[in-house]
């Protein structure tokens, strides 16, 4: 694997970690290297030194450190300077013939030109698989620039653009769920289902990606990728197979079914805010004009709630609520599948009680699926009580549970393309997501405040008032 970018934050903080765990389960070959580039001038044992504090788990063992240190070498390769591709392919291409995993860990403007030298030293031959990091461009026009670049070196089925929710075990279970059991698909349409929700919420703010953030906003950093990726899960048809087509032709199926939301329609159907100063557990935090590297007078959004529409026989007239933000109470992500009132109600209703089932697949921090559900209340009266039958995914099972990125990472060192993104279901996500961008910026109404340690602007939750709906946590 050449990690380009290794001496970056999420090569430390995501990457080496998941090999380093792969590594320790026994799952990556013994004779598989790593060779991380960065344009930082050091020797091998100095970039080890470095993983010792920033890298290394509490519960990694030092025999097992040893080993997986020992598969690392540091190979100084600036991406703007040619010659360093050179000698970098002669140490890739010295080895064994086999499959080569070129990650992009690097910003999105040097993805071109890390793959014209790629091309140029002999390694974008068919055994090379590269891996594309997020953002894959800031609009259609340039993620279609980016793309059609890449592919002038590399086939369709060498390109892995990467969405690490998709790698989450909860996200898996979600189409075994569905798929693998008679219980629920039946239920899964316009007929049982009020209205689902997707909501990632951060506790963060920018932190140290304030001149990154500024020029991206919530919209770009989250919905058209993550969201929009997990509401295909929700949404798709069962899918003729497991082979990796037959899953992305489905979820391609549902980001064309997505109604476009027409200009005079985004203030009824979007609402996009900008924290203040408040509180995360109990301590004050700045807000979003008083970070590192935002302009005074910057209107990017760190909140967007969206009410989007599927147009096909299974979800027509269902609503789906999407909604993420930075710095929410806590960080959570989740999908609610919330099923429609009993058609005749034959117990009494008490005061304030939904009596609608409810499916709740969290996908973090913990991971679990609870189905909220009605059961009699003790006692000689046949009242109702709410309960719920839980899926703890951590207990639920000894065997390993992998991360995200390791299992992604897994799944590009075998050659499995099922989990990722195919160009087509970028360009289509693209063509929902920029009317919205693109009113939002002709329009002179700024982006509503929300304090922060709250659920965002008030307008989020009239957002759904309006169908009589609540979203899970006013429940």
């Amino acid at each position: 694997m050449v990690l380009f970018g290794g001496t970056g934050d999420l090569a430390r903080r995501k990457l080496l970690p998941s090999l380093f765990d792969a590594h320790h389960a026994g799952l990556l070959h013994p004779s598989a290297r790593i060779l991380a580039t960065g344009s930082q001038p050091l020797g091998t044992g100095d970039y080890v030194a470095s993983l010792e504090q920033s890298v290394r788990p509490a519960h990694a063992l030092p025999e097992s450190w040893e080993k997986f240190c020992a598969r690392i070498c540091y190979v100084h390769a600036d991406a703007r300077v040619p010659a360093h591709f050179d000698a970098l392919a002669e140490k890739v291409l010295s080895r064994k013939p086999g499959a080569v995993v070129c990650y992009l860990a690097t910003a999105p403007h040097l993805f071109v030109p890390i793959c014209e030298q790629l091309a140029r030293t002999g390694l974008n031959r068919p055994t090379v698989r590269i891996v594309l990091e997020k953002p894959l461009g800031h609009d259609l026009e340039s993620n279609e620039a980016i793309n059609s670049a890449v592919a002038k070196f590399f086939g369709e089925d060498q390109i892995y653009r990467i969405d690490h929710y998709l790698g989450k075990e909860s996200v898996q279970n979600l189409m075994a769920i569905r798929f693998g059991n008679a219980l629920f698909e039946p239920l899964w349409r316009r007929e049982w289902v009020q209205d689902v929700q997707i909501t990632i919420a951060e506790e963060l703010g920018v932190e140290t990606r304030g001149d990154f953030y500024d020029g991206t906003g919530a919209l770009r950093d989250m919905v058209q990728n993550h969201l929009l990726q997990l509401l295909c899960m929700v949404a798709m048809e069962p899918p003729a197979s497991l082979s990796e087509d037959a899953i992305r032709d489905e979820k391609i199926k549902i980001l064309k079914a997505l109604k476009p939301i027409a200009p005079q329609d985004v203030a009824g159907n979007t609402v996009r805010g900008q924290y203040r100063s408040g509180a995360i557990g109990g301590k004050p935090v700045p807000g979003y004009l008083e970070e590192q590297g935002i302009a005074p007078d910057s209107h990017t959004e760190t909140f967007v709630a969206i009410k989007a529409e599927i147009a096909n026989w299974r979800w027509a007239g269902v609503p789906f609520y999407l909604r993420t933000g930075k710095r929410m109470p806590s960080r959570v992500a989740e999908i609610v599948i919330q099923f429609r009132e009993v058609p005749h109600p034959i117990f009494p209703r008490p005061l304030g009680l939904s009596t609608q089932n409810r499916l709740v697949i969290r996908l973090q921090p913990e991971e679990s699926i609870r189905l909220y559900c009605l059961v009699k209340q003790p006692g000689d009266t046949l009242a109702l009580t709410p309960t719920s039958l839980d899926l703890d995914l951590a207990t639920s099972s000894r065997a390993r549970r992998a991360g995200a990125y390791e299992r992604l990472l897994l799944d590009v060192i075998r050659g499995r393309l099922g989990l990722f993104v195919r160009r087509d279901e970028q360009v289509q996500a693209w063509r929902w997501v920029e009317p919205i961008l693109d009113t939002w910026r002709n329009s002179m109404v700024p982006a509503k405040p929300y304090t922060a340690g709250t659920w965002g602007p008030a307008a989020s939750s009239a957002l759904l008032s309006r169908d009589g709906a609540l979203w899970h946590e006013e429940v």
